[in-house]
């Protein structure tokens, strides 16, 4: 436990808890003894012979202490000649032997940090190491200085020892190794270069990062980048190197990674039936469960994507301005969350929400580019934004990576489209430039691949490109493109393919055009629906919101209902977590009447909607009540007559009226006023049923063409809104 508290503490550069360096307490004289002779035995058989790759000097000198303060000890633990005397320590020797412990300890985690962590993060951290080795040093001067050693009949050699030990304490300075630096700045030339639009030579890097770095092999290279990686998501904002920085030098080390040694190593492991999942870290950051998930509040309903200029409609909700702004002029005049009517369509800068943003990606290191006449400036996050450095050699990994697409092994393109997968998942500019390289057209020959590995991987890179708008019709340009993602969607050789193939047509059918397109494609409803009653708690959320696009447009409703999609949504209305979104497709379906027999017909469609009302989010109980609204707008007397008479349904409206979203209130008041007038109606024709009723009002508009049944008896007032 301490061991991890000192450890995470240095890499931080925050001063560790007290409780990583708590002496042993309760222990006797000899016990103690016996206790610190045990440690510096151990620290100097492990580091004793042994060359950091940096520190040297540093650590020599450390580690020569050590191994003085072992032969003391050990003489100490050994020599009967002393044993009354250190059984009758003062308390200022016992307090000196208790914080020569804790120096040991904190000696042997400086050790360990130096020869066993990542040689580019120690590079980075040089002097900062320095710093700590020099504050040791100086801490265990004060020891000698305190250090009672006339209460110790000790030997001549011994205390001679000690005494030089002692003065070469006193006398060392604060020590950076010239070579280290000399490497560190190299590093940074790199970069310099990355910045300025140029290509660092290869045999430049071979030698940086082979013959002095010692970093040998794909392998090696690797574990070097997901240490920074690490570092980045720990990041704090007083840290020194910066995020920007630290994206920087990921980027260069995955070029090198890939110019130096391609893709070889990793070829094997997948020849030989061990693919390497990506690990959790800020290059891996997968569409589910990784270490850095962006809030759902941040990214655009439309494009998936980190919204850099979040605006607000007159529905309340929240979407990225361009896309909003696309869909309004392709004629839309709805919400396209709630499928609410545009009151008008004015755009308002939502900017509590952009700073909020920007604040977390400047904690997280994501690059976030403010719009052109944000409020805020730039220049107060430039932390956030990855530097020039770092998109000039993902450039130049992509383009590597690509290569390997094109014409590289069977198992070596399984793994450039697993890099290519993870390169894309983080930021636009990403996106883009991979795209714009030709990397579409070899993913989409991979997508029906029979290597497991492949197909996963290219399907899960397409969806990763689709969140940015241009690639979009890209991939839907790409000839058989969209018929092969179907494919794994129905046939694929992973759950997870299967459920990446969903969400890349829910990110595609984000584009009203190719919601037709995709619904006509064959099989990719059906497979929606099967993926929502079968899949994974993932999966039925991909399915869902997949199908909950393709029903905001009205050409596809009878797809929906052939395919077998409003069995699918009426059976997703009890499932936690994708009900909400089932119930608001349903309220789209059943707007026309094709959909509204449809849903009908389903024996618990109705009674899925109440409980929904009854125990359901406050969306969900918004688009339940739309639903049943919807229902008995479009679904005629037998619909409305099969509503009213749902139980408890009168104090659920009630209820909803009071305590529901504003849109829940108005159509809750809606439906009540439906069944007010149905009421009136029967009482008024003397019992000639609610099909006179029904007839009498369907000349009247949308909100006063329903039907009630006369034995329910409802009585509720409404408000005006």
């Amino acid at each position: 436990m301490a061991s991890a508290a000192i450890f995470s503490s240095q890499r931080r550069r925050r001063s560790p808890s007290p409780e990583a360096f708590l002496a042993p307490v309760d222990l006797a004289e000899v016990t103690l003894i016996r206790t610190l002779a045990a440690v510096a035995a151990e620290l100097a058989a492990s580091f004793s012979g042994r060359t950091a790759p940096f520190q040297r000097r540093n650590s020599r000198s450390l580690v020569r202490k050590v191994e003085v303060f072992a032969v003391l000890l050990e003489y100490l633990r050994d020599s009967s000649s002393i044993a009354k005397s250190i059984s009758s320590l003062s308390p200022t020797a016992i307090l000196c032997l208790k914080e020569l412990y804790m120096l040991l300890y904190r000696s042997k985690m400086l050790l360990d940090y130096c020869f066993n962590s990542s040689k580019l993060w120690l590079l980075l951290q040089h002097q900062m190491m320095s710093g700590h080795f020099h504050d040791l040093n100086q801490e265990i001067s004060t020891l000698f200085d305190v250090f009672p050693l006339n209460e110790l009949d000790l030997s001549d050699d011994i205390r001679e020892q000690i005494e030089l030990l002692q003065k070469q304490s006193r006398r060392s300075n604060f020590l950076i190794d010239k070579q280290d630096e000399a490497l560190r700045m190299k590093l940074f030339s790199f970069l310099d270069k990355f910045e300025k639009g140029r290509i660092p030579d290869p045999v430049e890097l071979y030698s940086f990062f082979v013959e002095k770095l010692g970093i040998r092999g794909s392998k090696s290279f690797r574990v070097e980048t997901e240490f920074l990686e690490e570092q980045i998501v720990n990041h704090e904002g007083d840290v020194e190197p910066t995020v920007s920085v630290l994206d920087g030098l990921v980027a260069l080390t995955r070029y090198s990674r890939f110019l130096l040694f391609g893709l070889e190593e990793d070829d094997v492991e997948l020849r030989s039936g061990k693919q390497k999942k990506p690990k959790k870290g800020l290059v891996a950051r997968e569409i589910a469960e990784t270490f850095l998930t962006i809030p759902k509040d941040f990214c655009c309903p439309i494009s998936l994507d980190l919204m850099r200029d979040p605006v607000i409609i007159s529905t309340g909700q929240t979407y990225e301005s361009s896309s909003i702004s696309r869909w309004i002029e392709e004629g839309h005049y709805t919400c396209p969350k709630t499928g609410q009517m545009l009151v008008h369509t004015q755009l308002v800068p939502n900017l509590a929400l952009r700073n909020l943003i920007m604040q977390w990606c400047t904690a997280h290191g994501i690059r976030y580019d403010p719009p052109e006449n944000a409020v805020s400036s730039a220049e107060t996050f430039a932390g956030a934004s990855a530097s020039k450095a770092a998109v000039e050699a993902n450039k130049a990994t992509a383009a590597l990576l690509i290569q390997q697409l094109a014409s590289g092994s069977q198992g070596a393109k399984a793994i450039a489209a697993l890099e290519i997968r993870l390169l894309a998942k983080t930021g636009r500019e990403n996106r883009a430039y991979i795209a714009e390289a030709g990397a579409i057209p070899h993913l989409n020959a991979l997508l029906l691949s029979s290597n497991v590995v492949a197909q996963e991987n290219s399907v899960t890179a397409m969806l990763n490109l689709s969140i940015y708008d241009k690639n979009k019709s890209r991939i839907m340009d790409e000839e058989g493109c969209l018929g092969c993602i179907v494919q794994v969607l129905r046939f694929g050789h992973t759950t997870e393919a299967r459920e990446n193939a969903a969400a890349t047509l829910f990110s595609l059918s984000a584009v009203h055009n190719y919601k037709k397109q995709i619904a006509d494609e064959e099989g990719a409803v059906e497979a929606l629906a099967g993926l929502l009653r079968e899949g994974t708690p993932r999966g039925k959320k991909d399915a869902v919101t997949a199908l909950f696009n393709l029903s905001t447009h009205t050409n596809n409703c009878t797809r929906m209902i052939e395919s077998g999609a409003v069995t699918a949504l009426v059976g997703a209305l009890g499932v936690e977590g994708v009900a909400e979104e089932a119930a608001g497709a349903l309220a789209l379906i059943v707007r026309q009447p094709i959909g509204a027999g449809a849903v009908e017909d389903e024996e618990m469609a109705v009674a899925g909607l109440i409980g929904m009302m009854r125990c359901g989010t406050p969306r969900g109980k918004e688009n339940a009540v739309a639903a049943l609204l919807e229902l008995c707008r479009s679904g005629g007397v037998a619909a409305t007559e099969k509503v009213l008479k749902a139980p408890a349904l009168a104090g659920l409206l009630q209820t909803l009226l009071f305590t529901g979203t504003k849109r829940a209130r108005r159509k809750a008041a809606s439906l009540a006023r439906v069944f007010q007038r149905c009421e009136n109606a029967s009482l008024h024709f003397g019992g000639m049923g609610v099909d006179y009723g029904f007839a009498r009002n369907a000349a009247a508009n949308r909100d006063t063409s329903f039907a009630g049944d006369m034995p329910v008896q409802m009585s509720i007032s409404v408000p005006v809104l």
